[in-house]
Formats: structure tokens, C-alpha cells, sequence
């Protein structure tokens, strides 16, 4: 049985060089990326939560097929608010899941994690923000080298992306799938269970927030049977 295509969308601060190691852990499957518009070099630039499903709308039309959509912490968001053409599951990765009218801070009450590392303009609704301390917060279990080469690339995130409301939930939609990180000290694995029980599948993985560094092998089998279902 062939499988749909499968686009990997990143989170926060990320590009899509991130998923390298998991792609190549699935060489049979059609692996398509995003570049998410809300995370760049130059904070003047950066786009919002809707410029980011937009652009996942875009990588879709090129695919034209079935497509098995997946995001990963705040990729969760724009994935949940992009309309469902040709997506066949959409599969949250220790992320935000999310309804209709939630931004990603409803959850805290509109009070920035404390990792974050806030720059705000406009009232606090506008700005950017990035991370500190991200070996131990976004990368607990990653060989130290490679942690220290994903932590070097991060680059800013606009406050938009996470302020701004879902006027969309997938997941109302087509199957969803979601992938709880046990030992995940970014968005604690207590708060992905309460998530994932809007998901008709839950998966668990013993890895820290990006298993995709630290666990590409078995991330890749949950992944695949997650596509085949």
C-alpha cells in the first residue's frame, strides 16, 4: 500500500532544516517542508499565524494529493487552522491542539512561558520573542553536539503568530493523531495528554520536546504507522 505524502511543519524559532534527520529515517515516503513565515532573521519582517497556514495551503497545492499534514509545538497551530485540502490526518507532535477561537497563550491566560525571551511592541500584541536556554529546554536528550547546532540556528518568533486566534480547527475535520514527548520540558507532557484527548489516536514517546534529534528512528515508525491507518 502506498503511502500519502507527508509535510512537516516546525514550530517556533525553527526552519525547516530541522527535520532533515527524520527525513531521512523515511526514504520510501514523499517528505515535503514548510518555511513558516512568523519565524526569520529580521523581526521587522516576520509574519503571523494565518501567513503561516497560508504557506502550508501553498506546499499543499504543489503536493495536489492525499497528504498526511504534522506539526510539531507551535507548527500545531497554523496546521489546525489551514483548510483541509488533501489532508488525510493531521498529526500534532507534542503540540499545540487547539479550537476554534484559542490562540496559543488562551491556555496561560495571555502570560508568556518563561523561557521565552519577550520583546513586546504595541501594547504587548506586536513584537517578537526567542528562547533561552534552549539546550535544556528544546533539546533535553539530543546529542550535545547537535543540540548546540540546532540551538545556534534559532532565530526570532513574532509575538503575532501566538496572539492572534484560530478561526479554523482541522482536526473537527479529518483524523488526527497526536504524539505526547513524555519527558518534554517545553510544553509539559500533563498539558499534551489534556490536548490529545481531542485526538482519535495518541501515541506516546519516551523523548524530550524534539524527538526528531534525539529519536528520528522511532519517531519515524510512530509517524509511518500513523500514515498507514
Amino acid at each position: 500500500m502506498s503511502l500519502p505524502a507527508l509535510l512537516l511543519v516546525h514550530g517556533a524559532w525553527h526552519d525547516s532544516a530541522v527535520w532533515q534527520p527524520l527525513a531521512e529515517c523515511l526514504p520510501d515516503v514523499d517528505v515535503r517542508t514548510v518555511r513558516l513565515a512568523s519565524t526569520g532573521e529580521d523581526p521587522a519582517l516576520l509574519g503571523d499565524l494565518y501567513a503561516d497556514s497560508a504557506r502550508i495551503e501553498a506546499v499543499l497545492a504543489e503536493i495536489g494529493g492525499p497528504t498526511v499534514v504534522l506539526g510539531h509545538s507551535y507548527g500545531g497551530a497554523p496546521v489546525s487552522q489551514t483548510a483541509g485540502h488533501g489532508i488525510v490526518r493531521a498529526i500534532y507532535l507534542a503540540a499545540m491542539m487547539q479550537d476554534v477561537g484559542d490562540t496559543v497563550l488562551t491556555p496561560t491566560g495571555g502570560v508568556h512561558p518563561p523561557y521565552w525571551d519577550v520583546h513586546q511592541e504595541d501594547g504587548g500584541l506586536q513584537g517578537h520573542f526567542g528562547v533561552t536556554g534552549p539546550v535544556e529546554v528544546l533539546y533535553n536528550g539530543v546529542d550535545p553536539q547537535r543540540a548546540a547546532a540546532a540551538a545556534a540556528s534559532l532565530r526570532p518568533q513574532s509575538l503575532a503568530s501566538v496572539t492572534q486566534p484560530l478561526t479554523r480547527a482541522v482536526w473537527h475535520d479529518v483524523p488526527s493523531s497526536y504524539i505526547v514527548c513524555e519527558q518534554d520540558r517545553a510544553i509539559p507532557a500533563a498539558f499534551q495528554h489534556s490536548m490529545a484527548q481531542q485526538a482519535d489516536r495518541v501515541r506516546v514517546l519516551d523523548s524530550g520536546h524534539s524527538p526528531f534529534l534525539s529519536h528520528p528512528v522511532e519517531l519515524a515508525r510512530l509517524i509511518r504507522e500513523e500514515m498507514a491507518v
